[in-house]
This record gives C-alpha cells, sequence and structure tokens, in this order.
C-alpha cells in the first residue's frame, strides 16, 4: 500500500486545520443553531478536485470541528462521514472531469447535495426539532450552495492558477509517483523549463 509523500501529508494538516478553525470561529452560527449554517469552511471542500490528501483532511477537520456543535456523537459520527462521502465523489469529478467549469459545478454538487441531505437527518437525531426535515434541508441546500460555490469557486479557480504557474508547494502528487517512505520529493516535481 502507497503512504502519503510528506508533501501531501503537511497539506493535509493544513487542509485539516484550517476546516477546523474557520467552524470554530463564528461558533453557533457553524452549526445551524439559527436555522442556517455559516460554516466558511465549507469552501475547502472543493480541494478534493485537486487533491487525494483532502479526503481525509476535510473528514479529519470536519470531525473535529463537529466535537463542539451540540449535537454530539451524531454530529462527530453521521456530520462526519457527509463530509468524507462528499469529498470522495468531489475527488472523482477531480480525476473524469476535464473541463475546469464543469468540474467546478459538479465537484460542488457533491459537498452541497450530501449535506442537504445528510445533516438534517443528525440534527433530527440529535434532538433538534425545532424545524422539521424539509425546512432544514431547504437552509442546507441554499448555504451550501454560497459557502461551496461563492467561496469555494474562487479559492479553486486560484489554486488551479498557482499549479499551472508552477507553485511547488501546491503542485498535486500524482497518484503513481507517491514514495512509500516520505523520501525524495525532488523527483515528482514538474521540470522546469
Amino acid at each position: 500500500m502507497k503512504r502519503f509523500s510528506t508533501k501531501m501529508l503537511c497539506r493535509a494538516g493544513v487542509i485539516a486545520a484550517l476546516y477546523c478553525v474557520l467552524t470554530w470561529a463564528l461558533g453557533p452560527l457553524s452549526y445551524g443553531t439559527l436555522g442556517f449554517q455559516i460554516r466558511l469552511a465549507e469552501a475547502l471542500t472543493l480541494l478534493a478536485l485537486f487533491y487525494v490528501e483532502s479526503i481525509p483532511a476535510l473528514y479529519v477537520g470536519c470531525l473535529l470541528a463537529n466535537v463542539f456543535s451540540g449535537y454530539g456523537a451524531w454530529d462527530i459520527g453521521l456530520g462526519s462521514l457527509c463530509t468524507l462521502l462528499a469529498a470522495i465523489g468531489t475527488f472523482g469529478v477531480g480525476k473524469l472531469v476535464r473541463n475546469m467549469p464543469l468540474k467546478l459545478i459538479f465537484g460542488g454538487l457533491f459537498p452541497v447535495l450530501v449535506n442537504a441531505f445528510g445533516v438534517p437527518c443528525v440534527m433530527i437525531l440529535a434532538g433538534s426539532t425545532e424545524l422539521g426535515y424539509w425546512a432544514n434541508f431547504v437552509s442546507l441546500l441554499v448555504t451550501q450552495s454560497v459557502w461551496v460555490y461563492g467561496l469555494g469557486i474562487p479559492l479553486a479557480l486560484s489554486v488551479n492558477a498557482l499549479i499551472k504557474k508552477g507553485v511547488s508547494v501546491l503542485q498535486p502528487v500524482p497518484l503513481w509517483q507517491r514514495h512509500a517512505g516520505g523520501g525524495n520529493e525532488a523527483a515528482v516535481q514538474p521540470q522546469q523549463k
């Protein structure tokens, strides 16, 4: 089994930490306690279009962020699982679709729809019955769309532009060039012209 390179582990740590901090920074607003969710960290979900390491990073970041959600074990377990499934779907789109606008549109559908369908279940299972399932669904559909598309697309386009410029820290490590021991990363860097 291949392991993540040092660069990939560092990038995953940064993504997980950013997700956590961006969620915690807004406190109760990040958890939908007012009937809508202001979770700016959802913009990071589009990073799965470029980096396989963002899948576990987003999962761990969400898991840690959900510790303080107030929805308990349901949100820590199922809420984080929604993020994991969404990240896997987004990564798949990133590998299958070449056209950047289509990649952004279809890649963003996973975090929007998986969370819109899944998080209301978490809220109901955790005992929050102020709003029904469908009211929470609509609320999450709208707010997730704002964060994923409104903030995520500019982020993804910026990352893509920096990747194309050859910024080494943002270069994805191709799946077939990962090193088993985190060894020499110079071998996986693009050639300078």
